[in-house]
């Protein structure tokens, strides 16, 4: 990769992480990399194209170390469920992943990514990991076959959702329920007797 690009890269990740999106400008960005805001657009049309790759680069850098985690061994429940936890607690901690949040942000940003294609390459890497550990589970007999893998990795999904609109549910109630959502949800799909 170009220095300066990186440079701009690397400049905006920090800033995202510690102002947030909003509270972040081109200017500042282009500031701490070194270079001018014209040198900037030399490289990304806008702060939010930057955005969006910075999110999707943390974003699979967290899945990936989650999913380079997982043992053969490890008993589906609790695996299914850590993982799931640990990827809304790093929304909840990260301020770059927590403007998922942000849906006047996010609707944008994805219908900006669709049309370039870049959010398709994302999704395929997401999908294709975990439905790789759905077939993996199924072919072991640890999780159902009754049950179409797009459905039930729309199933696992779920929570991330759930998770949108935990103070309607009740924060004091939430990390509970969230933690035994995903035990329901990993038993029903690993009750292999029906």
């Amino acid at each position: 990769m170009d220095d300066k690009k990186e440079a701009i890269f690397v400049s905006a990740r920090k800033l995202f992480y510690s102002k947030g999106f909003k509270d972040t400008n081109v200017s500042e960005i282009a500031k701490n990399a070194g270079i001018g805001v014209g040198t900037f657009y030399n490289y990304y049309s806008s702060k939010e194209e930057l955005f969006m790759k910075v999110f999707i680069e943390e974003d699979m850098n967290l899945k990936q170390g989650m999913f380079s985690r997982i043992k053969p061994e490890d008993d589906l429940v609790t695996v299914s469920k850590d993982l799931m936890l640990k990827y809304i607690d790093a929304m909840n901690s990260n301020r770059i992943l927590g403007e998922w949040y942000n849906r006047e942000l996010f609707t944008k940003l994805e219908r900006y990514f669709y049309q370039q294609n870049d959010m398709q390459k994302y999704d395929d890497f997401m999908h294709n990991d975990i439905a790789r550990l759905v077939k993996k589970w199924k072919s072991e007999g640890k999780m159902r076959k009754d049950i179409d893998d797009d459905l039930i990795l729309a199933i696992l999904y779920s929570g991330v959702y759930v998770d949108r609109h935990k103070t309607e549910i009740g924060i004091q109630h939430f990390p509970k329920i969230m933690s035994l959502l995903y035990e329901f949800i990993i038993k029903g799909l690993t009750d292999c007797k029906k």
